[in-house]
């Protein structure tokens, strides 16, 4: 196996389209030192929403132009220092290249070929990735239980195929004759979210959503391999760091279906009835009985198949059902045979997000460009969404009902969700009725009066903070949007690396190891399987304290109430300073994990001290050690100090936890009850 490629600057041609997309998105969340540019013309089967989970970081940029442009190609590679290129930008539907293949010639092909020649021309380049297809191949035997390897002959039967075939034939060259590092992929059909739906699956999806007929060319017991596009899209982030140079990666996977199997498949989802609901239509001029590919050389790379065809295919349908209008109108992509699609010259039109607001001109009429490079959408007040709309999860709780209020004050439209976050049925209505921008989970057992009430409670806590909270994120990734997740810091202990009264405190990155406590098992646990989202910002909250000193969930409201308290330095957090620091962090798109506590520490004694100087000067208290405390609760408490320092380096402006308990805490209730003993 080759020495791991590392990458700097990534070019990823055709990324605004359905296979580019999830990995461009995938590489964005996955390598936050990679730098990516996409270069993208915006055809009818390309839609920049696919990259709306990347909108928000600072290493993509997007450029609006055509691989057929040497000069904007050249341009882009030495403006951007590009070392690598993952060549996906193709015309890949078989129907259309029956129709205008010499626009299949112009992209596949000549594309291709510009592109190569840049990399000649430039000399910088040290990877050189080409997509292709499986349908170089040709047909496959229908009794053949090997599939065709990398070295198979290829033998393309259809205008699409045989452009591929002609494009890899330029690659191989180019390698051979220059020494450019290429590498080529061959894979099964891709299917899920965010495909244009000129494609069997999407399209038969949207049909049965309409009760409409699904027509299938021929008798449809054609057979096709079918992989789902996350699982792709790891496979090209295993080539791009595994691959050795000069050879060729089939993307492939055993399971094999005819179509006209898939078509009841989805007609079954819907509850339609297939016999009536399949119409058996004219066959292509010529439609491959069967591909089949042997994808172990790649598997030997380490990569393997995840996602199962029944996960795949509920998961692909429950996304169109619940984006009917990601494509606008594709009534001419729904037809049997959709070949007016491609006029040459003819983009179809669609409402462009503004991936980067600053953006306003095009790369090619702007030297200085910003990082993400689109036409401003125009200004339209009667059809603008609102800036902000946030769904609010934890309307009854402590932190959900302080957001609520925030939001009033700003000025910032929101609305509670109704759903119980272990529904995704519920999770879906709530997105679809309120259409938010912005999703705020402040729901989760924390177990009344206290975590020991988790102890005995397990499946109820595991329902609401791990299968609760993973379900909203999973819905809300599906849609776009970003969640920001009131975690708890409740899941580390001081250590050997971390001792008490050190100063040196956990970060964003550590591994929990605090497991005395039920509850925070489970916050640990979610938080850890969280590190997969990408639309997630996780807030670790500690021991929360507001200026609401009547709060029962208020720190210093229990504290002052408990018969003995032990006296540890901890980090907290003030919610009176930190909740609108949230509230920005949605307004900048933050994600990952973050220790969303005041930085320093504070003990239990020296908040009591500040208690009795501030609020009753005939306040007393008194301590326990922990071994004590013990003996009068279930399960053990959670003590550490968490490094705030990332959040300090995004709001400077953030107070130590000292000075932020006296002037939003102390301060606030001195002035109040001064002013009730004067009356």
């Amino acid at each position: 196996m080759a020495a791991t490629y590392k990458p700097k600057n990534i070019l990823i041609t055709g990324a605004a389209g359905f296979i580019a997309s999830h990995v461009c998105n995938r590489l964005i969340r996955n390598y936050a030192n990679y730098n990516i540019v996409v270069l993208d013309k915006l055809d009818y089967c390309s839609n920049l929403k696919n990259l709306l989970p990347s909108k928000s970081s600072p290493n993509l940029k997007f450029i609006k132009g055509d691989i057929g442009s040497a000069d904007l190609v050249n341009f882009v590679l030495l403006s951007e220092s590009i070392d690598t290129i993952m060549h996906f930008a193709a015309q890949t539907h078989v129907d259309n290249s029956f129709g205008n293949s010499f626009e299949f010639t112009k992209n596949n092909i000549y594309g291709t070929h510009v592109l190569l020649e840049a990399c000649k021309v430039t000399g910088q380049i040290k990877r050189f990735i080409h997509v292709s297809t499986d349908e170089v191949y040709g047909e496959t035997d229908e009794d053949a239980v090997v599939g065709n390897h990398e070295a198979s002959q290829l033998l393309p039967t259809n205008p699409y195929s045989a452009t591929k075939a002609g494009a890899e034939m330029l690659v191989m060259a180019y390698g051979r004759s220059y020494g450019l590092p290429v590498i080529t992929t061959r894979g099964n059909n891709v299917y899920g979210p965010n495909q244009f739906p000129e494609k069997m699956i999407p399209k038969f999806i949207l049909l049965a959503m309409k009760g409409k007929p699904l027509p299938i060319h021929g008798d449809g017991s054609n057979v096709r391999s079918y992989l789902y596009c996350e699982d792709v899209a790891e496979a090209f982030e295993v080539i791009l760091h595994r691959a050795e140079v000069g050879h060729v990666y089939n993307i492939g996977t055993k399971k094999e279906r005819r179509v006209v199997d898939v078509a009841k498949e989805i007609c079954q989802l819907f509850s339609l009835n297939p016999d009536t609901h399949i119409k058996f239509v004219e066959n292509r001029p010529f439609n491959d009985q069967r591909y089949f590919l042997d994808d172990q050389k790649l598997k030997s790379l380490g990569w393997f198949e995840r996602t199962s065809w029944e996960k795949g295919l509920k998961k692909t349908m429950e996304w169109y059902v619940n984006n009917p209008d990601w494509w606008g109108d594709v009534s001419g992509a729904l037809l049997p045979h959709p070949r007016m699609l491609m006029l040459p010259g003819i983009e179809r039109k669609f409402d462009e997000p503004n991936i980067n607001n600053s953006a306003s001109s095009l790369l090619v009429n702007n030297p200085n460009p910003t990082r993400m490079i689109v036409p401003a959408p125009k200004n339209n007040p009667s059809t603008q969404k609102p800036a902000l709309k946030f769904l609010i999860y934890g309307r009854t709780g402590w932190i959900g009902g302080l957001l609520g209020k925030i939001c009033e004050k700003q000025g910032i439209p929101f609305e509670y969700g109704r759903g119980r976050l272990e529904e995704r049925s519920q999770l879906l209505a709530d997105i679809q009725s309120v259409k938010p921008t912005h999703v705020f989970n402040a729901a989760g057992v924390t177990g009344r009066p206290n975590v020991d009430w988790c102890e005995n409670h397990k499946p109820e806590t595991i329902r609401t903070n791990v299968v609760g909270t993973l379900t909203l994120a999973d819905v809300c990734r599906e849609h776009g949007l970003l969640v920001m997740n009131y975690a708890t810091g409740c899941i580390f202990e001081f250590d050997e690396a971390h001792p008490l009264g050190s100063g040196i405190g956990f970060k964003e990155e550590d591994k929990p190891n605090f497991t005395g406590s039920f509850y925070s098992k489970t916050k640990a646990m979610v938080e850890e399987l969280l590190r997969e989202y990408d639309n997630v910002c996780t807030l670790r909250v500690r021991m929360p304290i507001s200026s609401d000193l009547s709060n029962p969930r208020n720190f210093i409201a229990k504290i002052t109430r408990y018969n003995k308290v032990v006296d540890i330095p901890n980090s907290m957090t003030i919610l009176d300073e930190l909740l609108p620091i949230s509230v920005e962090m949605a307004k900048r798109n933050c994600r990952g994990i973050w220790n969303f506590t005041n930085p320093g520490v504070v003990s239990h004694n020296e908040i009591l001290e500040m208690y009795k100087n501030y609020i009753d000067p005939n306040f007393k208290w008194v301590n326990f050690t922990l071994e004590e405390q013990a003996k009068v609760i279930v399960a053990p408490r959670s003590n550490n100090e968490l490094d705030a320092s990332k959040l300090k380096k995004e709001f400077p402006e953030l107070l130590p936890i000292k000075e932020s308990l006296i002037k939003y805490v102390f301060e606030p209730n001195k002035k109040t009850i001064a002013s009730g003993v004067s009356k």
